[in-house]
């Protein structure tokens, strides 16, 4: 079984993405999946921050609510690495974002990166009764409330869309110097207002096909809008969401909430260890597995490729 010390040979960090649209998961199983991803030597565990989905190839579907359920996990698990993946800044106030992961920063003794988006679902938005106008400006906004709370513990700033005036966040959470940042989007804009402040950056396998050779060009672009944010792009941290299927699984169109088919990488260890390995000699440090089926055996079935990406020179 593998280790969190055989982990420090492991050429990338391996997380799993937990259920969202899949199917209607419990919470109880939901625990099962992290124990286990814990025990056979998963690096993350990661959520879907959504709230509602509504597509003729999915029907009507909903998630738990992410950030209590990253508390929920904070609180069963004690090494794996806890986020949104990624979290809507409009489906809170900014501060109060904030607060939620210092809180969850605190649960879990300092283990969340906060993964942070501007939200793209119209449907949830109109159902939930956020504002889906201005997305980029309200982001740009709520990223600036958020980032200086949690890397200062205070903020006073009043825009446009978004207000925070003498806020502070007492209590600060295990680590001074906040929580990590990373922004999942490759629009120009959005990169330009992040990109000076994050820690990582995260593609969804749909942006380059779901294979090594086509992501590349996708880093090369980031990488060119690192240097006009001022970064040197090994400043920042490539991690990718990788979409990995079992034989039993069936196909996915009725359950993509985007709709979007690529080929999914094979889930047999020596296949995918190597896949893996193709994407970290590309300078990935680590990958999401989106698994069908997602389930607890699926989960448990990851351990092979763990230990032959441990056992990697």
């Amino acid at each position: 079984m593998s280790t969190a010390l055989d982990s420090r040979r492991r050429p990338l960090k391996v997380g799993v993405q937990l259920p969202e649209a899949e199917r209607e998961v419990r919470w109880r199983e939901l625990a099962d999946m992290a124990r286990v991803a814990e025990a056979i030597g998963i690096d993350g565990l990661w959520l879907g921050d959504h709230l509602l989905y509504r597509a003729p190839h999915l029907g009507t579907r909903g998630p738990w609510e992410a950030w209590s359920t990253l508390a929920a996990l904070a609180a069963i698990t004690e090494r794996v690495t806890l986020g949104p993946l990624v979290a809507a800044t409009a489906f809170h106030s900014p501060a109060m974002l904030a607060k939620k992961a210092a809180t969850v920063d605190e649960v879990s003794d300092g283990r969340l990166v906060l993964g942070l988006g501007a939200g793209w679902n119209a449907v949830e938005f109109a159902a939930f009764g956020f504002p889906f106008d201005h997305r980029v400006s309200r982001f740009e906004e709520a990223f600036t409330i958020v980032r200086t709370l949690l890397a200062e513990g205070a903020v006073d700033f009043e825009g446009r869309f978004h207000s925070a005036r003498e806020c502070e966040l007492l209590p600060r959470g295990p680590r001074p110097g906040g929580i990590p940042l990373m922004v999942g989007s490759r629009g120009p804009r959005m990169l330009g207002i992040t990109l000076p402040h994050v820690s990582a950056w995260n593609a969804w396998y749909t942006w380059f096909g779901n294979c090594a050779e086509g992501y590349p060009s996708l880093r090369d672009d980031i990488d060119a809008a690192c240097r006009s944010a001022g970064r040197e792009p090994s400043a920042v941290a490539r991690t990718v969401a990788l979409l990995v299927r079992f034989p039993e699984s069936e196909a996915r169109d009725h359950v993509n909430p985007t709709g979007v088919e690529v080929p999914p990488l094979p889930s047999d260890p020596d296949t995918l260890a190597e896949a893996l390995r193709a994407f970290a000699r590309l300078g990935v440090s680590e990958v999401q597995l989106v698994l069908e089926p997602i389930t607890v055996s699926a989960i448990a079935r990851l351990a092979p490729v763990l230990e032959r990406l441990d056992a990697s020179p």
